[in-house]
């Protein structure tokens, strides 16, 4: 199925989320664009600016990666899923165009290859098991990890991270999108989805947040997206020597803000007093009136006082992650 140039939309609205959350549901992310890269050069060009090793990205595994800058900057976070020959990767509604625009201006190496937004597909987030079972049945025990794929007459069937809570959480990748029988599982909105993400410490880039930070900072090597052993790609040089040097000082962290105050937009500033000390990369509400967030962040400030710019008297509450931060916890880089 191959797509179209037609420009891609921009990224919904968010209502508030549930509290408590929801523990079964189906919610179409329609703040994400599927792109296919195809042809003969898919892997070598992929290969040249993706944190990635596409030798890893093969039948039932896909892999998150980040496109970086020269300095190392992310500009793009993404996963990438072997379909046949192709690549499937997933982009942020907002960041689309931008994206492929930047990334063809590589390609235009790559004779015969191509890169072109699924306008007919469709990505559908599952939260539980009863909702991804549904759609795979006894087969949903072969994914055990993050990262483990199906391939099913109704497209890729994959397991992201569970929330630090423990929700199982799965997408549903459609290149093209088909009916299915989700009727008995209720649906819930992408504010519910957005939730879940923070539960689970995975961080979207936005127009204020795009190359921002190097993929590190954004805990992108403790989600499989760095490869610090792979071959030269755009900003390598960046990443490696932050990871292998021991310079990270800052990082992603997940917090609350209890009920009253309305959650501040990415790029917001995080204050220790009248100091910057990060920034807000993704924010969502809930029905009760307060918000979680994740939040980049000085190692040397997380533990202090925080508000965000603009609500000095809106306290953050630092919430635990589902992995471990090993450069802000004394221990030992991890490598990928």
């Amino acid at each position: 199925m191959t797509g179209t140039e037609t420009p891609v939309s921009a990224t919904p609205a968010y209502t508030s989320a549930e509290l408590p959350p929801p523990t079964s549901g189906h919610i179409l992310l329609t703040n994400r664009v599927l792109v296919r890269i195809s042809g003969p050069g898919t892997d070598k060009f992929l290969q040249g600016q993706l944190s990635q090793n596409l030798d890893d990205i093969k039948t039932g595994t896909s892999l998150r990666a980040a496109g970086a800058t020269p300095k190392g900057r992310a500009y793009c976070l993404t996963r990438l899923v072997r379909d046949g020959n192709d690549i499937l990767m997933d982009l942020p509604s907002e960041l689309a165009d931008p994206v492929m625009a930047h990334l063809r201006k590589y390609m235009m190496l790559f004779r015969g290859t191509s890169m072109t937004a699924q306008t007919e597909g469709q990505i559908i987030g599952l939260l539980g098991n009863e909702a991804a079972s549904s759609i795979a049945g006894g087969e949903l025990l072969s994914l055990a990890l993050p990262g483990d794929t199906l391939t099913l007459d109704s497209g890729f069937l994959i397991r992201t991270e569970n929330t630090t809570e423990g929700l199982p959480r799965f997408e549903l990748w459609q290149p093209s999108a088909g009916d299915l029988k989700l009727d008995h599982i209720p649906q819930k909105t992408l504010a519910d989805w957005q939730a879940s993400e923070i539960a689970a410490g995975v961080p979207m880039l936005s127009t204020a947040t795009s190359e921002s930070y190097v993929p590190q900072m954004l805990n992108w090597q403790h989600l499989g997206g760095v490869h610090f052993k792979k071959g030269c790609y755009t900003g390598q040089e960046v990443i490696a020597r932050m990871h292998f040097l021991g310079q990270l000082k800052k990082s992603l962290f997940r917090f609350s803000v209890a009920g009253g105050n309305s959650p501040p937009t990415p790029g917001t500033s995080v204050k220790a007093g009248e100091r910057s000390v990060g920034e807000v990369v993704n924010s969502v509400g809930f029905d009760d009136g307060s918000c979680e967030l994740l939040a980049v962040i000085r190692h040397d400030a997380a533990n202090g006082e925080l508000s965000t710019d603009g609500q000095p008297g809106a306290l953050l509450e630092q919430r635990p992650l589902p992995y471990t931060v090993t450069e802000r916890e004394g221990g030992a880089p991890k490598d990928t």
